[in-house]
């Protein structure tokens, strides 16, 4: 069997910026649909911004997976950006 190589993928990151206007502070951000509810049903206003949008290199995508608390594995990938060739054989 070869040693894995470095992935050649691209992988993409979008960082979305939400904001709230409210009558009385806002401290329900922590989940998305209610923040969601709140602007499209609820007493407050919003607006969702491109903050950020960049290509991520392999191993970029993976540190990012396990700051999210996700894991490489869910885009096929290694923990040092190496293409996981056993999850690669099944697709």
């Amino acid at each position: 069997m070869s040693k894995p190589k470095q992935s050649t993928r691209k992988f993409y990151k979008t960082v979305i910026r939400v904001e709230v206007l409210s009558e009385r502070p806002f401290d329900n951000w922590s989940d998305l649909n209610t923040v969601i509810l709140e602007i499209t049903e609820g007493g407050c206003s919003g607006t969702v911004k491109l903050a950020e949008a960049k290509v991520l290199t392999a191993k970029q995508a993976a540190m990012g997976l396990i700051e999210q608390g996700s894991d490489p594995a869910f885009f096929r990938l290694m923990s040092n950006g190496q293409d996981d060739e056993t999850d690669l054989a099944l697709t």
